[in-house]
């Protein structure tokens, strides 16, 4: 019984919310809280790494990330997004809560076509507007607090502890452990309408994960690391250009396709 009172009341302290793709998911921080929690990395990477010189590829990396985020939601828009080019061989980039931008110079030289780089931070974009650092993180809080029950519950009788630890290994390899797949590929699909809707190729997503499978091994960035595999997002990805070309064919179209050149 004891047990049973202490979940609900961990579990009645939980802030429900739904992503952009409609799917369910438990945020326990505010966005005030996760944006402060952004800036302060930032600024802490801005202060270990150097930032390129080179005016015209930090306007390159920009002009693109400026076309993309015309198309997130309007409070998104309303933020200050400043974006940093950092000089590092490794080909990373991120985007983090409170409207902050990186790429590194060695992404460049994978990404090294617009609609390349166009899909790498729309991507990164994506998981902050779906709220994936949230969502990590309260899951993590979570996990924690159903380890801290378990131990209030160590004096109980060894078939309540049992029930205790058995809920406790499904919650957390239930709800712990299964999204990583889950996030990255709500972030593909998310950053794929967003660079066809803002004049990019969508094709180029596909062509940049192609060049990422044929690093292969070891060699695989960072960025690129997590599940799915290569070829599991490249055909994902293939499967939905016909939903997201209308799109980029319109911006084409109308005159409006972006210009960004390094």
């Amino acid at each position: 019984m004891k047990f049973l009172v202490t979940m609900i009341s961990v579990f009645s302290l939980i802030a429900c919310a739904v992503s952009p793709t409609g799917r369910k998911q438990v945020l326990l921080f505010s966005g005030d809280q996760m944006a402060d929690m952004g800036v302060t990395a930032y600024q802490s990477m801005k202060q270990q790494q150097p930032a390129v010189e080179d005016a015209s590829t930090s306007q390159y990396v920009s002009c693109i990330t400026n076309r993309l985020l015309q198309h997130i939601p309007q409070d998104m828009q309303q933020k200050t997004w400043e974006v940093t080019v950092f000089k590092d061989d490794t080909p990373n980039a991120f985007a983090l809560p409170g409207g902050k931008i990186g790429v590194h110079t060695g992404m460049l030289e994978i990404a090294d076509t617009s609609g390349k780089l166009a899909a790498v931070i729309g991507h990164e974009i994506g998981h902050v507007w779906a709220n994936h650092g949230n969502e990590r993180m309260s899951q993590s809080s979570l996990a924690q607090t159903g380890l801290q029950v378990a131990a209030i519950l160590s004096g109980e009788p060894s078939a309540e502890k049992q029930l205790a630890l058995g809920a406790l290994g499904i919650a957390t390899q239930g709800v712990v452990l299964k999204y990583s797949r889950k996030h990255e590929k709500e972030a593909d699909a998310l950053g794929l309408e967003m660079m066809a809707k803002a004049g990019f190729d969508p094709a180029e997503a596909v062509e940049l994960w192609r060049s990422m499978a044929a690093k292969g091994g070891t060699n695989v960035p960072e960025f690129m690391s997590t599940h799915p595999s290569e070829q599991t997002r490249i055909n994902k990805l293939s499967a939905q250009l016909p939903a997201v070309i209308p799109f980029y064919q319109q911006v084409r179209n109308e005159g409006r396709a972006p210009v960004c050149r390094r």
